[in-house]
Protein backbone atom coordinates (compact mmCIF):
# COMPACT_ATOMS: atom_id res chain seq x y z
CA UNK A 1 0.00 0.00 0.00
CA UNK A 2 1.17 3.53 -0.80
CA UNK A 3 -0.35 6.27 1.43
CA UNK A 4 -1.07 9.87 0.44
CA UNK A 5 1.42 10.99 3.08
CA UNK A 6 3.67 8.94 5.38
CA UNK A 7 3.50 10.73 8.72
CA UNK A 8 4.48 7.61 10.64
CA UNK A 9 7.65 7.14 8.64
CA UNK A 10 8.59 10.78 8.96
CA UNK A 11 8.03 10.70 12.72
CA UNK A 12 10.43 7.78 13.07
CA UNK A 13 13.22 9.83 11.49
CA UNK A 14 12.50 12.79 13.80
CA UNK A 15 11.46 10.84 16.90
CA UNK A 16 14.48 11.44 19.11
CA UNK A 17 14.48 15.21 18.61
CA UNK A 18 10.71 15.59 18.86
CA UNK A 19 10.39 13.38 21.93
CA UNK A 20 13.22 15.20 23.68
CA UNK A 21 11.68 18.59 22.93
CA UNK A 22 8.26 17.49 24.17
CA UNK A 23 9.74 16.11 27.41
CA UNK A 24 11.50 19.42 28.03
CA UNK A 25 8.29 21.35 27.36
CA UNK A 26 6.34 19.11 29.73
CA UNK A 27 8.91 19.65 32.44
CA UNK A 28 8.89 23.43 31.91
CA UNK A 29 5.04 23.48 32.20
CA UNK A 30 4.71 26.77 30.26
CA UNK A 31 1.89 25.59 28.04
CA UNK A 32 0.13 28.79 26.89
CA UNK A 33 2.12 31.09 24.59
CA UNK A 34 5.23 29.52 26.04
CA UNK A 35 8.88 29.69 24.97
CA UNK A 36 8.52 27.24 22.07
CA UNK A 37 5.61 29.19 20.59
CA UNK A 38 7.61 32.40 20.85
CA UNK A 39 10.71 30.78 19.37
CA UNK A 40 8.75 29.21 16.53
CA UNK A 41 7.17 32.55 15.62
CA UNK A 42 10.62 34.16 15.47
CA UNK A 43 12.12 31.33 13.42
CA UNK A 44 9.18 31.20 11.01
CA UNK A 45 9.31 34.98 10.50
CA UNK A 46 13.02 34.77 9.69
CA UNK A 47 12.51 31.91 7.25
CA UNK A 48 9.63 33.62 5.45
CA UNK A 49 11.27 37.05 5.42
CA UNK A 50 8.53 38.89 7.33
CA UNK A 51 8.51 41.22 10.31
CA UNK A 52 5.78 39.45 12.25
CA UNK A 53 4.51 35.87 12.59
CA UNK A 54 1.50 35.43 14.87
CA UNK A 55 0.59 31.83 15.57
CA UNK A 56 -2.95 30.67 16.27
CA UNK A 57 -5.00 27.54 16.76
CA UNK A 58 -5.48 26.48 13.12
CA UNK A 59 -5.40 27.61 9.52
CA UNK A 60 -9.08 28.53 9.44
CA UNK A 61 -8.58 30.83 12.41
CA UNK A 62 -5.57 32.36 10.65
CA UNK A 63 -7.83 33.35 7.75
CA UNK A 64 -10.61 34.56 10.05
CA UNK A 65 -8.31 36.64 12.24
CA UNK A 66 -6.57 38.15 9.21
CA UNK A 67 -9.86 39.10 7.55
CA UNK A 68 -11.09 40.70 10.76
CA UNK A 69 -7.78 42.46 11.48
CA UNK A 70 -7.86 43.87 7.95
CA UNK A 71 -11.10 45.65 8.84
CA UNK A 72 -13.35 43.70 6.48
CA UNK A 73 -16.92 43.98 7.71
CA UNK A 74 -20.51 43.01 7.06
CA UNK A 75 -21.61 43.75 3.50
CA UNK A 76 -18.09 44.09 2.13
CA UNK A 77 -17.12 41.95 -0.85
CA UNK A 78 -13.95 39.87 -1.06
CA UNK A 79 -12.80 38.35 -4.35
CA UNK A 80 -11.44 34.83 -4.17
CA UNK A 81 -11.33 31.48 -5.94
CA UNK A 82 -14.06 28.82 -5.87
CA UNK A 83 -11.53 26.02 -6.28
CA UNK A 84 -10.20 25.73 -2.74
CA UNK A 85 -11.12 24.31 0.64
CA UNK A 86 -14.18 25.98 2.15
CA UNK A 87 -12.15 27.66 4.92
CA UNK A 88 -11.05 30.38 2.50
CA UNK A 89 -14.62 31.53 1.97
CA UNK A 90 -15.81 30.65 5.47
CA UNK A 91 -13.45 33.25 6.88
CA UNK A 92 -15.08 35.89 4.68
CA UNK A 93 -18.55 34.88 5.83
CA UNK A 94 -17.50 34.85 9.50
CA UNK A 95 -17.29 38.66 9.47
CA UNK A 96 -20.49 39.06 7.46
CA UNK A 97 -18.71 39.83 4.18
CA UNK A 98 -19.57 38.26 0.83
CA UNK A 99 -17.18 36.01 -1.11
CA UNK A 100 -17.18 36.84 -4.82
CA UNK A 101 -15.89 33.85 -6.76
CA UNK A 102 -13.74 34.35 -9.86
CA UNK A 103 -12.94 31.42 -12.15
CA UNK A 104 -9.52 29.80 -12.19
CA UNK A 105 -6.65 29.55 -14.63
CA UNK A 106 -6.91 26.15 -16.40
CA UNK A 107 -3.18 25.48 -16.02
CA UNK A 108 -2.26 26.59 -12.49
CA UNK A 109 -5.74 26.13 -10.94
CA UNK A 110 -5.19 29.45 -9.17
CA UNK A 111 -7.46 32.47 -9.52
CA UNK A 112 -7.50 33.78 -13.11
CA UNK A 113 -6.07 37.28 -12.76
CA UNK A 114 -7.52 38.33 -16.11
CA UNK A 115 -11.01 37.99 -14.62
CA UNK A 116 -10.48 39.83 -11.32
CA UNK A 117 -11.12 43.41 -12.43
CA UNK A 118 -14.52 42.54 -13.91
CA UNK A 119 -15.59 41.32 -10.46
CA UNK A 120 -14.65 44.55 -8.62
CA UNK A 121 -17.51 46.71 -7.38
CA UNK A 122 -17.70 49.70 -5.01
CA UNK A 123 -18.20 47.18 -2.19
CA UNK A 124 -15.01 45.22 -2.91
CA UNK A 125 -12.48 45.52 -0.08
CA UNK A 126 -9.98 42.72 -0.64
CA UNK A 127 -8.67 39.86 -2.74
CA UNK A 128 -7.78 36.49 -1.20
CA UNK A 129 -5.66 34.50 -3.67
CA UNK A 130 -4.97 30.86 -2.76
CA UNK A 131 -1.59 29.36 -3.57
CA UNK A 132 -3.31 26.11 -4.44
CA UNK A 133 -1.53 22.77 -4.09
CA UNK A 134 1.74 24.69 -3.50
CA UNK A 135 1.75 26.68 -6.79
CA UNK A 136 2.10 30.41 -6.05
CA UNK A 137 -0.62 32.60 -7.51
CA UNK A 138 0.40 35.37 -9.93
CA UNK A 139 1.12 37.87 -7.17
CA UNK A 140 2.63 40.65 -9.28
CA UNK A 141 -0.56 40.93 -11.31
CA UNK A 142 -2.77 40.60 -8.23
CA UNK A 143 -0.85 43.25 -6.29
CA UNK A 144 -0.99 45.63 -9.27
CA UNK A 145 -4.78 45.27 -9.47
CA UNK A 146 -5.09 45.72 -5.72
CA UNK A 147 -2.97 48.86 -5.74
CA UNK A 148 -4.91 50.37 -8.62
CA UNK A 149 -8.26 49.77 -6.92
CA UNK A 150 -7.06 50.33 -3.33
CA UNK A 151 -7.81 46.79 -2.21
CA UNK A 152 -6.13 44.68 0.45
CA UNK A 153 -4.55 41.33 -0.38
CA UNK A 154 -4.61 38.43 2.07
CA UNK A 155 -2.70 35.38 0.86
CA UNK A 156 -4.07 31.93 1.64
CA UNK A 157 -0.85 29.98 2.14
CA UNK A 158 -2.41 26.92 3.75
CA UNK A 159 -0.87 24.70 1.05
CA UNK A 160 2.25 26.65 0.18
CA UNK A 161 4.63 26.86 3.13
CA UNK A 162 8.09 27.27 1.60
CA UNK A 163 6.84 28.20 -1.86
CA UNK A 164 8.29 31.32 -3.44
CA UNK A 165 7.11 33.85 -6.00
CA UNK A 166 10.17 35.41 -7.55
CA UNK A 167 12.48 36.16 -4.62
CA UNK A 168 9.67 36.41 -2.04
CA UNK A 169 8.13 33.66 0.00
CA UNK A 170 4.38 33.20 -0.16
CA UNK A 171 2.89 34.92 2.86
CA UNK A 172 5.28 37.86 2.63
CA UNK A 173 3.78 39.72 -0.34
CA UNK A 174 0.26 40.86 0.58
CA UNK A 175 -0.96 42.60 3.71
CA UNK A 176 -1.03 39.21 5.41
CA UNK A 177 -0.36 35.54 4.76
CA UNK A 178 -2.40 32.77 6.38
CA UNK A 179 -0.76 29.41 7.08
CA UNK A 180 -2.06 26.01 8.21
CA UNK A 181 -0.04 23.41 10.07
CA UNK A 182 -2.57 20.58 9.67
CA UNK A 183 -0.61 17.29 9.93
CA UNK A 184 -0.49 16.59 6.18
CA UNK A 185 0.77 20.06 5.20
CA UNK A 186 4.30 20.67 3.94
CA UNK A 187 5.03 22.00 7.43
CA UNK A 188 2.62 20.08 9.64
CA UNK A 189 2.26 19.51 13.36
CA UNK A 190 0.53 16.59 15.12
CA UNK A 191 -2.84 18.27 15.51
CA UNK A 192 -4.13 21.68 14.49
CA UNK A 193 -2.07 24.84 14.19
CA UNK A 194 -1.99 28.06 12.19
CA UNK A 195 -0.19 31.35 11.74
CA UNK A 196 -0.63 34.78 10.19
CA UNK A 197 2.38 36.61 8.77
CA UNK A 198 2.55 40.33 8.06
CA UNK A 199 4.93 43.26 7.71
CA UNK A 200 2.32 45.65 9.11
CA UNK A 201 3.01 46.39 12.79
CA UNK A 202 -0.49 47.67 13.54
CA UNK A 203 -2.07 44.56 12.02
CA UNK A 204 0.30 42.33 13.99
CA UNK A 205 -0.71 44.03 17.24
CA UNK A 206 -4.40 43.53 16.42
CA UNK A 207 -3.81 39.88 15.52
CA UNK A 208 -2.04 39.22 18.82
CA UNK A 209 -5.02 40.66 20.67
CA UNK A 210 -7.60 38.82 18.57
CA UNK A 211 -6.02 35.41 19.21
CA UNK A 212 -5.94 36.04 22.96
CA UNK A 213 -9.38 37.33 24.01
CA UNK A 214 -8.71 40.87 22.76
CA UNK A 215 -6.02 41.40 25.37
CA UNK A 216 -2.54 42.92 25.35
CA UNK A 217 -2.25 43.07 29.14
CA UNK A 218 -3.74 40.31 31.26
CA UNK A 219 -7.36 41.01 32.24
CA UNK A 220 -7.40 44.19 30.12
CA UNK A 221 -9.53 43.54 27.02
CA UNK A 222 -9.46 46.27 24.38
CA UNK A 223 -11.55 44.43 21.78
CA UNK A 224 -13.67 41.30 21.57
CA UNK A 225 -11.29 38.55 20.61
CA UNK A 226 -11.06 34.78 20.48
CA UNK A 227 -9.25 31.91 22.15
CA UNK A 228 -6.99 30.84 19.28
CA UNK A 229 -3.50 30.05 20.47
CA UNK A 230 -0.95 27.59 19.11
CA UNK A 231 -0.28 24.77 21.55
CA UNK A 232 3.20 24.70 23.09
CA UNK A 233 3.71 21.02 22.26
CA UNK A 234 2.73 21.59 18.63
CA UNK A 235 5.28 24.42 18.52
CA UNK A 236 7.97 21.95 19.60
CA UNK A 237 7.12 19.72 16.63
CA UNK A 238 6.97 22.62 14.21
CA UNK A 239 10.39 23.90 15.31
CA UNK A 240 11.93 20.50 14.59
CA UNK A 241 10.28 20.30 11.19
CA UNK A 242 10.94 23.93 10.20
CA UNK A 243 14.67 23.22 10.22
CA UNK A 244 14.06 20.62 7.52
CA UNK A 245 11.41 22.34 5.40
CA UNK A 246 13.74 22.96 2.47
CA UNK A 247 14.73 19.29 2.48
CA UNK A 248 11.09 18.22 2.73
CA UNK A 249 9.99 20.45 -0.13
CA UNK A 250 12.91 19.30 -2.27
CA UNK A 251 11.74 15.72 -1.73
CA UNK A 252 8.23 16.62 -2.84
CA UNK A 253 9.55 18.37 -5.95
CA UNK A 254 11.78 15.41 -6.81
CA UNK A 255 8.85 13.00 -6.69
CA UNK A 256 6.58 15.43 -8.56
CA UNK A 257 9.04 15.90 -11.39
CA UNK A 258 9.44 12.13 -11.76
CA UNK A 259 5.67 11.80 -12.00
CA UNK A 260 5.43 14.63 -14.54
CA UNK A 261 8.20 13.38 -16.83
CA UNK A 262 6.35 10.10 -17.27
CA UNK A 263 2.77 11.38 -17.30
CA UNK A 264 3.58 13.93 -20.00
CA UNK A 265 4.16 10.99 -22.36
CA UNK A 266 0.80 9.35 -21.61
CA UNK A 267 -2.44 10.01 -23.50
CA UNK A 268 -5.45 11.49 -21.68
CA UNK A 269 -3.35 12.77 -18.77
CA UNK A 270 -2.28 16.36 -18.05
CA UNK A 271 0.34 16.67 -15.28
CA UNK A 272 0.50 19.74 -13.02
CA UNK A 273 1.81 22.96 -14.52
CA UNK A 274 4.67 25.09 -13.19
CA UNK A 275 4.37 28.63 -14.51
CA UNK A 276 8.02 29.54 -13.93
CA UNK A 277 7.14 32.62 -11.88
CA UNK A 278 7.62 30.86 -8.57
CA UNK A 279 8.65 27.67 -6.82
CA UNK A 280 5.90 25.06 -6.63
CA UNK A 281 6.19 22.96 -3.45
CA UNK A 282 3.58 20.31 -4.31
CA UNK A 283 1.41 20.09 -1.24
CA UNK A 284 -0.66 18.02 -3.62
CA UNK A 285 0.29 16.45 -6.94
CA UNK A 286 -2.87 16.92 -8.99
CA UNK A 287 -3.31 15.74 -12.57
CA UNK A 288 -6.23 16.14 -14.96
CA UNK A 289 -7.74 13.32 -16.99
CA UNK A 290 -11.05 12.60 -18.72
CA UNK A 291 -10.42 9.04 -17.48
CA UNK A 292 -10.14 10.23 -13.86
CA UNK A 293 -12.70 7.80 -12.45
CA UNK A 294 -11.18 4.81 -14.23
CA UNK A 295 -7.69 5.77 -13.03
CA UNK A 296 -8.99 6.19 -9.49
CA UNK A 297 -10.63 2.75 -9.55
CA UNK A 298 -7.39 1.14 -10.71
CA UNK A 299 -5.36 2.92 -8.02
CA UNK A 300 -7.82 1.84 -5.35
CA UNK A 301 -7.60 -1.77 -6.52
CA UNK A 302 -3.80 -1.54 -6.29
CA UNK A 303 -4.08 -0.13 -2.75
CA UNK A 304 -2.57 3.18 -3.80
CA UNK A 305 -4.06 6.16 -1.97
CA UNK A 306 -5.51 9.02 -4.01
CA UNK A 307 -7.97 11.86 -3.51
CA UNK A 308 -10.11 14.36 -5.36
CA UNK A 309 -9.40 17.95 -4.30
CA UNK A 310 -12.01 19.37 -4.83
CA UNK A 311 -15.06 17.54 -6.21
CA UNK A 312 -17.52 20.43 -5.76
CA UNK A 313 -16.36 24.05 -6.32
CA UNK A 314 -17.50 26.50 -3.66
CA UNK A 315 -19.93 28.37 -5.92
CA UNK A 316 -21.87 25.10 -6.22
CA UNK A 317 -21.94 24.39 -2.49
CA UNK A 318 -25.25 24.71 -0.63
CA UNK A 319 -23.57 26.94 1.96
CA UNK A 320 -23.18 29.68 -0.68
CA UNK A 321 -26.44 29.13 -2.57
CA UNK A 322 -27.83 32.46 -1.31
CA UNK A 323 -25.28 34.47 -3.31
CA UNK A 324 -24.14 31.99 -5.98
CA UNK A 325 -27.30 30.42 -7.33
CA UNK A 326 -27.09 30.17 -11.10
CA UNK A 327 -23.43 31.20 -11.32
CA UNK A 328 -21.36 29.27 -13.88
CA UNK A 329 -17.59 29.07 -13.58
CA UNK A 330 -16.74 26.60 -16.34
CA UNK A 331 -13.02 26.12 -15.75
CA UNK A 332 -13.49 25.36 -12.06
CA UNK A 333 -16.29 22.96 -12.90
CA UNK A 334 -14.27 21.14 -15.55
CA UNK A 335 -11.19 20.85 -13.33
CA UNK A 336 -13.33 19.52 -10.48
CA UNK A 337 -14.67 16.83 -12.82
CA UNK A 338 -11.22 15.69 -14.00
CA UNK A 339 -8.74 16.30 -11.17
CA UNK A 340 -7.04 13.55 -9.19
CA UNK A 341 -4.30 13.85 -6.56
CA UNK A 342 -1.62 11.19 -6.27
CA UNK A 343 0.53 10.27 -3.26
CA UNK A 344 3.12 12.98 -2.58
CA UNK A 345 5.41 13.31 0.41
CA UNK A 346 9.15 13.91 0.94
CA UNK A 347 9.96 10.27 1.63
CA UNK A 348 8.15 8.92 -1.46
CA UNK A 349 10.65 6.65 -3.23
CA UNK A 350 11.32 6.41 -6.95
CA UNK A 351 10.07 2.82 -6.81
CA UNK A 352 6.78 3.95 -5.28
CA UNK A 353 6.38 6.68 -7.90
CA UNK A 354 7.02 4.13 -10.63
CA UNK A 355 4.45 1.78 -9.10
CA UNK A 356 1.81 4.54 -9.27
CA UNK A 357 2.81 5.35 -12.83
CA UNK A 358 2.55 1.71 -13.91
CA UNK A 359 -1.06 1.58 -12.73
CA UNK A 360 -1.97 4.78 -14.59
CA UNK A 361 -0.15 3.62 -17.71
CA UNK A 362 -2.19 0.44 -17.67
CA UNK A 363 -5.38 2.49 -17.79
CA UNK A 364 -4.57 5.13 -20.39
CA UNK A 365 -2.23 3.29 -22.80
Amino acid sequence: MIPMVDLKGQYQTLKAEIDSGIRQALEATQFILGPNVQAFEKEAAEYLGVEHAISCANGTDALHLAVRAAGIEEGDEVITTPFTFIATAEAIRYVGAIPVFVDIDPHTFNIDVSKIEAAITPRTKAIIPVHLFGQPADMNAIMAIAEQHKLQVIEDCAQSFGAAYGDKMTGSIGLAGCHSFFPSKNLGCYGDGGMVTTNDAAMAETLRMLRNHGSKVRYHHDIIGYNSRLDELQAVILRVKLKRIEQFNAGRRRAAHRYSAALAQMPDVIPPFEDGKGRHVYHQYTLLSPKRDTIQKALNEAQIANAIYYPIPLHQQQAFADTCRGIKLPVSEQVAAQCLSLPIFPELTDAQVDQVLDVIRGVVS
